[in-house]
């Protein structure tokens, strides 16, 4: 049996944990390494891209970072996610505000110390990276339409470290990232939808607040349909082998998000709508394997 001390201790862990997400930073960094392997770097041997050094110190940065920004966004929105998540809030709750901050600073640190293994290109993205976190935590949040834009630019900044890394210029990145930018951002409106009433409370100007649910969900909508696009040029345009069929699942898939979009109006209903695109992210980061299902066994022998 844990001792009350070393049960509190583990709260707090759990708690951390929680703050921090690190399941979400777990599958950001799968999806950096996949991306690596089949995408960026199709054409070197498998060892050189898991054993290199550089690349996983870019992977440890971008993890240090996202879990600084965790904390961060955590400490502006205390008091919101009281009010929108509070069963989350309680478990946060149970480690200190001083604490948080203290770890965000370390992290960040580890971050930068890590990058300065790279190069110094690397030091000053990073640099900008957790700069770019505390200024939407901070400030760009609050602004309509703007904290939603830069959000899902800083979601998808550690495959942009990636992809500098490698320097692959070829059309089908740009096409997967396009994908990937809509799809965060449409699910960044969406959490705007979910979120309203701590919103409201702590004076944050997002979309469905300044013109009303249906100016939302419009956007929303015409970004899933733009997302649509991307979608199809990958299953008609490019050769990324069994992964056509995720994007096939992901155009039926998209569709009828645009039909239960139409439907909605509770926040049960906005959550559903956030694990739908949740789901489609997840579930693209493994349909990665699909493209080349032989690559892996190719690569080693």
């Amino acid at each position: 049996m844990l001792s009350r001390k070393n049960k509190l201790l583990l709260l707090k862990l759990l708690s951390l944990f929680s703050v921090v997400r690190g399941y979400n930073i777990l599958m950001i960094a799968l999806a950096q390494y996949l991306a690596s392997i089949y995408i960026l770097s199709p054409n070197l041997p498998l060892r050189q891209v898991i054993f290199d050094l550089n690349l996983f110190f870019i992977v440890l940065a971008s993890g240090l970072v996202i879990a600084s920004g965790y904390i961060i966004n955590n400490f502006y929105d205390a008091e919101k996610d009281l009010i929108n998540k509070p069963k989350k809030s309680m478990l946060d709750r149970l480690v200190g505000q001083r604490f948080k901050l203290t770890t965000y600073f370390l992290l960040n640190f580890l971050a930068v110390f890590a990058a300065s293994y790279v190069s110094f290109r690397a030091v000053l993205f990073f640099s900008a990276y957790i700069f770019g976190i505390w200024l939407y935590s901070h400030k760009l949040k609050k602004v309509p339409f703007i904290g939603n834009f830069v959000s899902a630019i800083l979601a998808i900044s550690p495959f942009f470290a990636v992809f500098v890394y490698y320097k692959n210029f070829e059309t089908v990145i740009f096409v997967h990232a396009v994908f990937l930018f809509l799809l965060i951002l449409a699910r960044e409106m969406i959490k705007d939808l979910e979120n309203m009433t701590g919103d409201i409370a702590q004076n944050y100007r997002t979309i469905p607040i300044l013109y009303g649910a249906r100016v939302s969900k419009l956007g929303i909508a015409a970004l899933v349909l733009l997302t649509l696009v991307p979608s199809l040029l990958l299953i008609a345009k490019f050769d990324i082998g069994h992964m056509n069929l995720y994007f096939m699942a992901c155009v039926a898939f998209l569709l009828l998000f645009l039909v239960l979009l139409a439907r909605s109006s509770t926040k049960a209903h906005y959550v559903w709508l956030h694990n739908i695109l949740k789901l489609i992210i997840v579930v693209g980061v493994f349909s990665i394997l699909l493209i080349d299902v032989n690559l892996v066994l190719n690569r080693i022998f």
